[in-house]
């Protein structure tokens, strides 16, 4: 067992993206973006589970526009296009899973 810190970032740079695990068919990512800060459109090869600790985050896929909060959580098909914009200073763990 072990854990695996994230501290929040923000206050010292912007736009933080680092890796928290890496398993043989999983990863975990922390992202840390300051309000109105984005990612611009990619994909994974992988599903994608995005769980927001903190804020808001506006995922757009295909025309279609969905809000990520700590009050839901948002999954994404492998070769999914996405692009994210902060709504407000957020925190994000997204998990990669193979199959």
């Amino acid at each position: 067992m072990e854990t695996k810190e994230t501290p929040n970032v923000l206050d010292e740079k912007v736009k933080n993206s680092a890796a928290v695990l890496q398993m043989a068919n999983a990863k975990v990512m922390n992202i840390q973006l300051r309000k109105g800060e984005s990612i611009p459109e990619h994909h994974a090869d992988a599903e994608v589970v995005i769980v927001v600790r903190k804020g808001r985050v506006q995922f757009t896929s295909e025309g279609e526009t969905l809000e990520a909060t700590p009050e839901n959580v948002l999954h994404l098909a492998p070769m999914e296009k996405h692009q994210l914009l902060a709504a407000e200073d957020s925190d994000l763990l997204v998990f990669q899973i193979k199959a």
